[in-house]
């Protein structure tokens, strides 16, 4: 457990130290004045918490303080924690009844989608899982060359389209090859998407469409990878994903080089999806399961 906290205390340190680190020295006055409200305030909004949400958080602090007769400002601490953790939900598990489960990935380009997968693919070959991995990220020119890089590295197996090829095609092969190995999991990569290109977000609705063809019902998780470091400027593009194909979670990347780790409450409230996984560095362990619990202690330094 001390091992798993301080991953995630290294992980989000850029966070606490930028803004929430200012916490103690907030909470170190005497009484609660006006001014006390207002530098908590523009620190949640500066913590990228999203502005909904921190007057959600702020409201319902005043009136805890107003009921509880709190005046000191050191009592703050206690009651935002709580307020901070009330607004994270604990994640599902994250369980494969389908053999194979088929998850399609996607996010836009420099999110850290590909290394995602690639911690995917570990932690779950890790666990005694038959793992194969689509390139289907025909788009790019290092989009199929970095995932192969990583797959030989982890030692899985993959399949992989051409420069400028049908991504449809690919994914329908994944999911076949997949079928006929008796695969676990086949996490497929799908070409980063800017949400303003309207051909790219259609050719991302073909890929969902032809997994499901490949294999009815599938895919059976379709997660959207979310760079930690853009803030608030990823809930735009998180929105143009989840009206295109049925997003069923968020996997939070780069935490570790983010100083806007307090998106994640954002993402909870803008959003309505759960927070599936964290990335907390760049080797391929480097990859948690979301836990409130502990990035809220990991914000906060406690």
């Amino acid at each position: 457990m001390n091992n798993i906290l301080s991953k995630w205390k290294t992980g989000l340190a850029r966070t606490s130290k930028a803004t929430f680190g200012q916490l103690a020295t907030l909470f170190g006055a005497t009484e609660i004045t006006e001014g006390t409200w207002e530098e908590l305030e523009a620190l949640l909004i500066h913590a990228d918490i999203g502005v909904d949400t921190t007057l959600t958080i702020m409201d319902k602090l005043e009136d805890r303080v107003d009921r509880e007769g709190i005046t000191k400002t050191s009592d703050l601490n206690t009651l935002l924690v709580e307020e901070l953790r009330a607004h994270l939900d604990i994640p599902p598990t994250v369980q494969f009844s389908n053999k194979p489960t088929i998850i399609l990935i996607v996010g836009v380009n420099g999110s850290g989608k590909t290394t995602t997968i690639a911690k995917l693919g570990k932690r779950f070959s890790s666990q005694g899982m038959q793992v194969l991995l689509g390139a289907a990220d025909t788009f790019r020119a290092a989009g199929v060359d970095q995932l192969e890089v990583w797959a030989e590295r982890l030692k899985l197996p993959i399949i992989s389209g051409q420069l400028g090829g049908d991504s449809g095609a690919v994914a329908y092969d994944t999911v076949q090859a997949a079928i006929a190995r008796q695969c676990d999991i086949a996490i497929i990569d799908t070409a980063g998407r800017l949400h303003t290109r309207y051909n790219l977000m259609e050719e991302l609705k073909k890929v969902y469409r032809v997994v499901g063809k490949a294999l009815p019902g599938s895919p059976h998780a379709t997660w959207l990878v979310m760079d930690a470091t853009t803030g608030q400027n990823a809930l735009q593009q998180a929105q143009a994903f989840k009206a295109a194909v049925n997003i069923t979670g968020v996997i939070l990347a780069k935490l570790d080089t983010s100083a806007r780790g307090g998106m994640a409450l954002a993402i909870q409230k803008e959003l309505g999806l759960p927070i599936l996984f964290a990335g907390l560095g760049e080797q391929p362990e480097d990859l948690e399961p979301f836990d409130a619990e502990m990035f809220i202690r990991g914000i906060i330094q406690e």
